[in-house]
């Protein structure tokens, strides 16, 4: 296949620019499976196939997932073609699926370079200049991390470079077609994400402006048929490329400008120390504060110089500013980010996990960068600007050499604006490592020590072990929510702090302490199993029923000899009273059990998370507190226990009639969920419950902030499926005064049912 001409007249007219592209090629080639996935990339990828499957007839349940609150925020224009090649390459190899998606994100990012090239190019027809815009915008530490993984706000902001260029095309060719194509740019970026309408507003308001000082009728007409062009191609453009619009045009995309105030708060927001959660949005200094914290200072001072020089141009002649030409545009870039965080005041959006929805405001920082350079160079002839050029040369150096010390947490990037004297005072002053990428270092690490035999892996996600070879996947096996002793490790960290595996107490096991998670590394887990039934063999039985039960350290072996398939299938029941009351968390200070008792700590679990079946006998080891325990209760649910909750609300008339019905018992203290007729996705369903007190100073102080509090739960930790194919769970109430309920069921593409209901007599 031949190369088209124009391509190599491009290629050879400016040979330096498809350089730098393969250097960037390759560098992104050689460390695609260096960085962890994200939790959002499979709401992500949820997008991508819903917008196929409605486009292939997929009815109303795909048009639901478009139109979820969580996704109608974004546009399906990136994640289909990604969901098409999912499919393409077919399920049996998630590595392959996932290093293309991110081989395409990281495509696209080099687009939106390739497109900061062109611009600048056409701005002050200076390759060097050019060139240097380009590599400034691939090397901001944080946005090349996000382009491997992050395929929400990196396609936004590469889009968002690609429309500014089309922009200064059109404007400058001011021809119809210039338009057209700046309106289909304009809308796939609206498409995108909803934000993308601050561009679309600028643009027209420059064509308007443009109305407003036309010379003569013939102009103003050619004015009106290019804005009414530019306009119509967005609009076609953001609609064509949106399924979830078709049927309710102007419906839908006013749900999408409302979910621009609706996105939901995050709980890892912490900013200067404080944690934020507030409803309202985020501070005022929120954005401008995460810029300057996390952008190479040199770009910054450059941006500022180049905001300051247009600013400057701008009062002195505002006329001439104000029309088309090299001037506007950079009262344009300067505009940008001024509108942007003008917009987040006013409509209070929930910003957070730093400064990731607003990356788009790089691109007109940059560009204004450009312009300081530009400035600063022409002030004192030619040992200025090569003074200029030599300290911009040096800055990029310096980012380079940040990034490979910290690579692949390139993510955390901070300037030395903040204090960084140590990994945790950065920590606790700012959010880092919000989407625990750090465990694919970890799972790295584990693997490099042990090369060979098989892996029991303890984690609350398996997301990074999609990334590994299928031949080590195949030794991996994980248990979840398995936690050692001390029960909640939230180390923060920077760099690679506590990326290893240090060997704990307990025989092969290894403990990594990341952001937000402990991952525990159980290797060879036989051996390790059956060292601690050795060792609980050894001492005298807490306890001898259908389990025995031993206390082996900070932790409860249960042992069973011959151990059956429905033994195994029963979910375990762990009720720990803490010698000292006040050493219980706060959430389980005021929670009774099905049996109206206080004061324990609840650490239910199944089988298939805490233990084994080795040569036909079961070992199960749960973790305790760290705390001195007065004493343990423990057992197993059976489907006994569903059926007698069951009979006792048989006769009475329902609280609320939903897909479940809703009994509440005399006393006010538990409440039963009934199905008859209950599916496996009606048992598989999370469970919603957020309950309202009549005075919120009863609250746990972490909740206070909410208003309610939340005991959300599964089936199986309150509940079974009885003999008849239906559903029961019985809920302990907190023992404060309720006024009033909200209950309901989710999954992970949407909410199933909720119910919101007053207490008889707001108790």
């Amino acid at each position: 296949m031949s190369v088209p001409s124009p391509v190599r007249r491009l290629a050879a007219a400016h040979w330096p620019l498809p350089a730098v592209c393969a250097l960037f090629l390759l560098m992104g080639a050689l460390t695609l499976d260096d960085y962890g996935i994200s939790p959002d990339e499979s709401g992500q990828r949820a997008i991508g196939r819903a917008a196929l499957d409605s486009l292939a007839g997929g009815g109303e349940h795909a048009l639901a997932q478009l139109r979820h609150p969580s996704n109608r925020y974004y546009g399906a224009v990136f994640e289909a073609p990604l969901a098409l090649l999912e499919r393409a390459l077919g399920p049996d190899d998630p590595r392959a699926v996932f290093l293309a998606r991110r081989l395409l994100t990281h495509l696209l990012f080099l687009a939106g370079g390739v497109a900061c090239y062109l611009l600048v190019l056409r701005m002050f027809n200076s390759k060097l200049l050019a060139l240097g815009a380009m590599v400034l915008f691939l090397l901001h530490p944080r946005l090349h991390a996000h382009s491997f993984f992050n395929s929400k706000d990196i396609p936004f902001l590469a889009m968002f470079m690609v429309s500014l260029f089309l922009t200064h095309r059109a404007f400058q060719r001011n021809t119809l077609a210039a338009f057209l194509l700046c309106g289909a740019g304009v809308g796939l970026l609206v498409n995108l994400r909803i934000m993308g309408l601050v561009l679309f507003a600028a643009v027209f308001a420059l064509r308007a402006l443009d109305l407003l000082t036309a010379d003569g009728p013939e102009e103003r007409k050619r004015i009106l048929l290019t804005g009414g062009a530019l306009a119509l191609a967005a609009t076609l453009t953001f609609y064509v490329a949106l399924p979830a619009l078709w049927t309710d045009p102007v419906g839908q995309f006013a749900e999408m400008i409302r979910a621009l105030h609706s996105q939901p708060p995050s709980t890892v927001n912490l900013f200067r120390g404080e944690w934020l959660y507030s409803p309202n949005g985020p501070p005022l200094d929120y954005v401008p504060v995460w810029i300057a914290i996390t952008t190479p200072p040199a770009t910054l001072l450059l941006a500022l110089a180049g905001g300051v020089a247009t600013a400057w141009r701008g009062l002195r002649q505002p006329r001439a500013a104000l029309r088309n030409g090299p001037s506007r545009f950079n009262l344009l870039l300067l505009a940008l980010p001024v509108v942007t965080v003008a917009t987040v005041v006013v409509l209070e959006p929930n910003i957070y996990n730093g400064w990731r929805h607003v990356y788009f405001l790089y691109a007109p920082l940059l560009l204004l960068g450009v312009v300081g350079i530009r400035q600063l160079a022409a002030m004192r002839g030619r040992w200025m600007r090569a003074g200029v050029y030599a300290l911009t040369g040096a800055a990029m150096a310096v980012t380079i050499v940040s990034m490979v010390r910290i690579h692949p947490h390139q993510s955390d990037y901070f300037t030395v604006l903040v204090d960084r004297t140590t990994p945790e005072r950065l920590a606790s002053r700012y959010g880092m490592d919000y989407w625990e990428l750090s465990s694919r270092s970890v799972l790295g690490d584990i693997l490099g020590a042990h090369p060979s035999g098989s892996l029991f892996l303890a984690t609350d996600e398996d997301r990074n072990i999609k990334l590994l070879p299928a031949t080590e996947r195949e030794r991996i096996a994980i248990t979840r929510d398995f936690r050692s002793g001390a029960a909640n490790f939230h180390d923060l960290f920077f760099r690679d702090l506590s990326r290893r595996c240090p060997a704990s107490s307990l025989p092969g096991t290894y403990t990594a302490r990341v952001y937000g998670s402990t991952v525990e590394c159980l290797v060879d887990p036989v051996a390790w199993f059956g060292a601690l039934r050795r060792e609980a063999l050894a001492s005298e039985p807490l306890d001898r029923s259908r389990f025995d039960a031993y206390r082996v350290g900070n932790h409860i072996v249960y042992l069973r000899d011959g151990c059956s398939a429905s033994t195994i299938g029963l979910r375990f029941w762990l009720r720990v009273h803490p010698a000292d009351p006040a050493d219980l968390p706060t959430h389980h200070r005021e929670f009774p059990d099905h049996r109206g008792e206080y004061g324990f700590e609840k650490r239910d679990f199944d089988f298939a998370r805490y233990g084994a079946r080795i040569d036909g006998d079961c070992v199960v080891v749960a973790p305790l507190p760290d705390y001195a325990i007065a004493r343990i209760r423990t057992g197993q649910f059976t489907p006994e226990y569903a059926g007698a909750a069951l009979r006792a609300v048989a006769d009475g008339k329902p609280l609320v009639r939903s897909r479940f019905d809703i009994h509440l018992d005399s006393a006010g203290r538990t409440l039963t969920y009934v199905r008859g007729d209950c599916s496996a996705d009606d048992a598989a369903a999370r469970f919603v419950l957020h309950v309202f007190p009549t005075d919120e100073d009863d609250l746990p102080d972490d909740r206070r902030r909410h208003g309610f509090d939340n005991f959300d739960f599964s089936l199986r930790e309150y509940g079974a499926r009885t003999d008849g194919g239906g559903c029961v769970a019985a809920v302990p109430l907190p023992a404060y005064s309720i006024a009033r309920i909200r209950t309901g069921q989710f999954t992970a593409s949407g909410e199933r049912w909720a119910a919101e209901f007053a207490m008889p007599n707001g108790e």
